[in-house]
């Protein structure tokens, strides 16, 4: 990899985002010493090919814009990767030789879509999901020398799951009752797409194909469920059609993903926050902890020579791991400064107790302060290491992260709470932290700011509307502003998702997205606020924010605005730095804070 530039005479928080990374190498199947990782030494995230056992790397993708989503073919002789155009997430796939050469139309005959999921196996089979406005979804199987063929279409969401080792089985997660955030399955043959095996749990359950069995022949597929309130695991045999729950003695939501030889799950158990791994024997039921620090696994992969996994913490920067401690690869140049422990806080709300971390300055409070509001929203924060939290604790700003009701990680009911209520419900649980924090002597409640992206960028806009009294400033990352027409423009994916939060459409349901939607309490903004937005954002498109800023304008409130030519975020790090900058020294000027 290309060596990364001095970074010591920079600020702390300015080295922690140029500091190269690099992502859990995966691997090919039938050749595991040939990898392929994410990794950003030129200052733009691309793709790059390891041959572990020549000891080389290569750069696979080099873009302006960046490249995040790639994988290996089977044997090991190319490398697939989505081509989009600036970041809008609507594109094909590409193949290169693992070697180098040129880049080819992967799948040729499929046109431009949004990605529903792909999947390769041996022989140049590819399983290619494609989401479109005009098609809702379709499945293509790809084999050399054949057409493309159409194995699934519907006009709701759905995915490609796994293939079989074998190549002869699939499997999809759909939606055909309508509600995405609960998926059913479906495992057809892929020489017909003739239907194999179908699995639903009713209506509110959803179920996640975690992959088949691998080894040839077997039809075992490891699915989570969460048939008791939360994540957990099965084996269906699809073959047969029978089902066997796997019941663990740990709180808190698992997943897992099968060792080589199919007879133990690599389990990960995440609760509170936090994760850890576990080896789980099918045979006898035996569970036995890994040993990994604390803090939170983000990746890991079952190896022919052992377990691998991306680890951190709040305080300790991303590395990646062998089980026993040895580092697998190594990102050039300086390494990452570190930050403080998070401290975990609780508060009462009105939906139950509600869990958050707090990551603060050194010395008394109460600290100027930023709720830092996650995306999603089904996601969560957790202690992991994350650079513009470390750059607000260094400019003396504490950092309040709220695992609100939506958030992944506290069970289906805690998830699934928002729905009908969108946005009113997750902002209740981040109120009713602050004000907590507040009452506590923490954090200063006459200079606490809120933000956030994407989803948190949402709920920021809400939060200055609804509670306006509450906040001293607000930055809004490419966020929803106004939902109706946020639902006009965005991708058919995200359609298909806020139908199923919000029980309908803007056109079903019209009052729930009214109140649901930040243009609605516009009038009441009067606190400073910072935008930022994506020109080719699919996800919370352009448009809806400029109605949003154009009510604002209407009543005289002053804002700032900084728009990018990227999409949903950016892979550039001259960019996040940038945007990192701005973000700093607007909270900064407004909480009366000298910029670091």
């Amino acid at each position: 990899m290309t060596d990364s530039p001095d970074l010591t005479a920079l600020p702390l928080w300015e080295q922690r985002f140029r500091a190269a990374r690099v992502s859990l190498p995966d691997w090919a199947q039938d050749a595991p010493a040939r990898c392929l990782y994410l990794a950003n030494p030129t200052g733009t995230y691309e793709l790059y090919a390891w041959d572990r056992d020549a000891g080389t790397h290569r750069q696979v993708t080099d873009r302006p814009e960046g490249t995040a989503e790639g994988t290996l073919t089977p044997e090991g002789d190319a490398v697939w990767w989505f081509d989009d155009t600036d970041g809008d997430e609507y594109g094909v796939w590409r193949r290169q030789p693992f070697e180098g050469g040129p880049d080819e139309d992967a799948a040729p005959g499929l046109g431009a879509a949004y990605s529903a999921g792909l999947v390769l196996g041996r022989g140049g089979l590819a399983v290619v999901g494609r989401a479109d406005d005009d098609y809702g979804t379709e499945v293509s199987v790809l084999q050399p020398g054949r057409r493309p063929r159409t194995v699934y279409a519907s006009e709701e969401s759905a995915f490609v799951g796994d293939l079989s080792e074998d190549g002869t089985l699939l499997t999809i997660g759909h939606s055909e009752d309508g509600d995405s955030r609960h998926p059913d399955l479906r495992v057809i043959r892929v020489s017909d797409a003739s239907t194999v095996a179908e699995l639903s749990d009713g209506p509110g359950r959803g179920l996640h194909p975690l992959g088949f069995a691998p080894l040839m022949g077997d039809t075992r597929l490891l699915v989570g469920h969460e048939r008791r309130g939360r994540d957990e695991l099965l084996v269906w045999d699809v073959a047969n059609g029978s089902t066997t729950e796997i019941v663990l003695d740990l709180p808190g939501d698992v997943g897992a993903q099968w060792y080589l030889d199919g007879r133990a799950l690599l389990v990960e158990h995440e609760h509170l926050a936090r994760n850890e791994l576990y080896r789980y024997e099918l045979a006898t039921g035996a569970l036995e902890r890994l040993d990994v620090p604390r803090g939170v696994v983000s990746e890991a992969t079952v190896r022919p020579d052992g377990v691998e996994y991306s680890w951190s913490s709040a305080a300790e920067p991303g590395v990646v791991r062998r089980l026993g401690g040895e580092v697998v690869l190594t990102p050039p140049g300086a390494p990452c400064p570190p930050s403080v422990p998070v401290e975990d806080v609780w508060a009462e709300g009105p939906g139950g107790r509600v869990h958050a971390l707090l990551s603060a300055p050194t010395g008394e409070g109460p600290h100027p302060a930023v709720v830092l509001i996650h995306g999603g929203p089904t996601w969560h924060d957790a202690d992991s290491f994350a650079s513009d939290v470390a750059a607000y604790v260094d400019a003396g700003i504490a950092v309040v992260r709220v695992n609100y009701r939506g958030s992944t990680g506290y069970g289906s009911a805690w998830r699934d709470a928002i729905e009908g209520r969108v946005g009113t419900t997750e902002l209740e649980d981040v109120v009713a932290v602050r004000d907590a924090l507040v009452g506590a002597g923490r954090i200063d409640g006459a200079r606490t700011a809120v933000s956030g992206g994407s989803w948190g960028g949402y709920l920021t806009l809400l939060a200055l509307g609804r509670y306006p009294d509450l906040w001293a400033a607000g930055v809004g990352a490419v966020p929803v502003a106004d939902y109706v027409a946020a639902f006009e423009d965005e991708m058919e994916p995200l359609k298909a998702f806020d139908r199923s939060l919000f029980g309908g459409s803007p056109t079903e349901v019209p009052e729930r997205y009214r109140e649901s939607s930040p243009i609605t309490y516009v009038d009441a903004v009067t606190a400073p606020l910072l935008v930022l937005a994506g020109e080719n954002d699919p996800r919370c498109p352009i448009r809806q924010i400029e109605n949003y800023l154009a009510a604002l304008d209407a009543r005289g409130q002053a804002y700032e605005l900084y728009r990018y030519d990227a999409g949903h975020g950016s892979l550039v790090v001259e960019e996040r730095v940038k945007q990192m900058r701005l973000e700093l020294e607007f909270l900064c000027r407004h909480l009366g804070l000298p910029v670091p």
